[in-house]
């Protein structure tokens, strides 16, 4: 099943709005009252995070196993568990009583640490797009954003920091010298706790809370619903349903990425052995011309083709002409998934290569398949080493063969734009040649970050107009990097119309 989101494009199973007869908003509508409302930091964003943010899913198994054992694994389990957020009061104290009790004598940094680990392991891959969106959105807007927690920081800092959302207001656990005492510090954010401290803040900023807007899905986020002018309810739970259908409140729902199904599994081994089958029928289709150029153009577009269909992917290109002319040229992409490069071999067609980390190159299958189409491969640990390898892409793109790069330099864990390196625009400056940006949407969701798997749906590509460099100074180019990247995030925000 697909759905519809913002600009009427199909996402992929997973993601998107489900529709809701009473109060229902959906995502256009959202985004538009944020643009035609207020703007400036006097307005401000507040998001609850679990439900709202992030969806309340329910950590495995091995969590409960973790808590019995105790020790170290008793603190993971603790932080990881509660991920989902607590629907009652019982719920949330006995969560308290666990942290107090398993977190006491714990050094302070060793929570930190451990709460980014299990964001970047697990908890990233449960984070709303629709919410990535809506914050997006208000940050545009010049909107003072805030995320609020009955949780504690250690869960909440790392999501944050990924929404790029620089106020949290969280329970406070008490530290001296550095390590837990075990003690909470102050009044748990639960119920008229976590309101009264969006309060205290909103006063502190000069914060107008009639024109702010907050988004909560709880009947304990009742009170923090009731400060603002603007209340939104995201995922709302029954007593929520009632109190937004008494005082018409909007009523978005977001829809939680699912656990692969037995059909998605298929269509992934369907697609991987299109992907090695439409390889090897390319290089075949072409080994009679003795022409290594021939066979490697033949294989990235039969091999992307065939896997596209294996795997009832489809793409969606808006700028497809720039994709063409000029070459070569630099292509740019922002960096999501392991299906990013199927994508860009589909729109881009032939006559390029590309560089990758050095990992890949040991890959029984992919090194050999990547070598054949003269990929450039990167010790991304050695600096020296990496800008040595690259000398010889230059020389490449002067050849007449286009390069595509990755300036974020790894895999993202949301949609958010990472910043950029500066390899690939020294690069098209020596070689002469142009910058095209290349920006991917949705692909994360078809194939996540940490996931071999991949998902039936579409994946809308953007191929921006090329970039003069010729003029930009190798030594003082910040900005004009800087510009390059928002380049990106407005489109990611404004998508163009598909041809």
């Amino acid at each position: 099943m697909t759905h519809r989101a913002s600009g009427g494009e199909l996402l992929a199973p997973g993601v998107g709005i489900i529709e809701q007869p009473i109060g229902a908003m959906d995502l256009d509508e959202a985004v538009a009252a944020i643009r035609s409302g207020p703007q400036g930091p006097g307005v401000a964003a507040i998001f609850d995070f679990g439900g709202t943010v992030i969806s309340g899913f329910n950590p495995p198994a091995i969590v409960k196993r973790l808590i019995r054992r105790g020790g170290d694994n008793a603190v993971s389990a603790v932080l990881l568990g509660s991920i989902r957020g607590a629907r009652s009061e019982g719920e949330y104290e006995r969560f308290l009583q666990q942290a107090m009790h398993t977190w006491a004598g714990v050094p302070e940094t060793e929570l930190e640490e451990l709460g980014a680990r299990l964001f970047h392991k697990t908890v990233h891959g449960h984070l709303y797009p629709e919410a990535w969106r809506l914050v997006r959105e208000h940050e545009t807007a010049g909107h003072t954003l805030l995320l609020v927690s009955s949780l504690t920081r250690y869960q909440v800092q790392p999501v944050a920091e990924e929404l790029g959302i620089p106020n949290v207001l969280c329970t406070t656990m008490a530290v001296q010298d550095g390590v837990l005492t075990g003690h909470v510090d102050g009044k748990p954010l639960w119920r008229n706790g976590k309101a009264d401290a969006v309060r205290r803040f909103a006063a502190t900023r000069g914060i107008d809370l009639a024109q702010s807007r907050v988004y909560a899905d709880s009947a304990a986020d009742l009170p923090l619903l009731q400060l603002a002018g603007h209340p939104v309810a995201v995922n709302p739970d029954p007593r929520v349903v009632l109190e937004a259908a008494e005082k018409s409140w909007p009523v978005l729902h977001f829809r939680p990425r699912q656990a692969p199904t037995p059909t998605d599994y298929a269509r992934t081994l369907s697609g991987f052995g299109a992907l090695v089958g439409g390889a090897l029928f390319g290089i075949a289709a072409k080994a009679h011309t003795k022409q290594r150029r021939q066979m490697a153009d033949s294989m990235l577009t039969v091999a992307a083709d065939s896997t596209l269909r294996g795997t009832g992917v489809r793409v969606r290109v808006a700028g497809a002409e720039n994709a063409r002319a000029p070459r070569p040229a630099v292509f740019i992409f922002n960096h999501q998934s392991q299906f990013d490069i199927v994508v860009i071999a589909e729109v881009l067609g032939e006559g390029f290569t590309g560089i990758a980390k050095q990992e890949v190159a040991n890959n029984p299958l992919f090194g050999p398949l990547m070598r054949f189409v003269e990929v450039t491969f990167i010790n991304r640990g050695d600096s020296a080493a990496a800008r040595a390898a690259l000398e010889p892409v230059v020389e490449t793109l002067r050849g007449g063969l286009s390069v595509v790069i990755a300036p974020e330099g790894t895999r993202s864990l949301t949609p958010r734009v990472g910043a950029f390196k500066k390899g690939a625009f020294h690069i098209a400056i020596q070689a002469g040649v142009p910058i095209i940006p290349v920006v991917i949407r949705n692909a994360g969701e078809i194939a996540w970050r940490n996931s071999a798997v991949v998902r039936k749906g579409v994946v809308d590509v953007a191929v921006l107009p090329p970039i003069d460099v010729s003029g930009w100074d190798p030594a003082h180019m910040d900005d004009e990097v800087a510009a390059v990247r928002q380049q990106f995030v407005d489109t990611l925000l404004h998508w163009p119309e598909n041809e």
